[in-house]
């Protein structure tokens, strides 16, 4: 398997409940992962410094989680020209909206792969890291389809149990 890894980048340590969902996606799949909390905001020197250093030791994706004004995907885009992905995290007034809005809006030439809000969007953030490397790696795409052919027998099962429950 590839020694490829995943960088999450979290705004603060509060979310570290939504980007959970993008670890356990990760390790299942066997991919390791490293974690940090920095802000594109107030260490940006932190920021540039970590993303350069693990590009340097065999990072191949970055995912980045972040609220509010949500600029972390967007500064670790401008300083790598690896795959990253944002995760708008469902903090604030704005339930969101306002991360996904700031995640998503990134000038041409500069993409942000951009995931829905809060823990649906960490869970397919980890997915589409897994996919990414596993361009690279067969044992991994191997994997991945796999997952995909469980989740599809899971669904399968589902509507055998309804319809059986529906037959009476």
């Amino acid at each position: 398997m590839s020694k490829k890894f995943v960088s999450i980048l979290m705004g603060s340590d509060s979310d570290l409940p939504i980007v959970q969902n993008a670890i356990d996606v990760l390790k299942d799949f066997g991919v390791k992962v490293e974690v940090k909390v920095t802000s594109a905001h107030r260490t940006p020197e932190d920021t540039h410094n970590f993303v350069t250093d693990a590009e340097n030791r065999g990072c191949g994706v970055f995912i980045c989680a972040a609220g509010l004004a949500a600029h972390l995907a967007g500064a670790v885009a401008a300083i790598t020209t690896k795959p990253v992905i944002g995760i708008p995290v469902d903090c604030g007034p704005l339930n969101g909206v306002d991360a996904l809005y700031s995640t998503v809006m990134m000038p041409g030439g500069i993409p942000v792969a951009t995931v829905a809000i809060g823990k649906a969007g960490a869970k397919n953030a980890g997915f589409l890291a897994a996919q990414i490397l596993a361009v690279s790696d067969e044992e991994l795409s191997v994997k991945v389809k796999e997952q995909r052919r469980e989740a599809a027998d899971a669904v399968r099962a589902k509507d055998k149990a309804l319809q059986a429950k529906l037959a009476g």
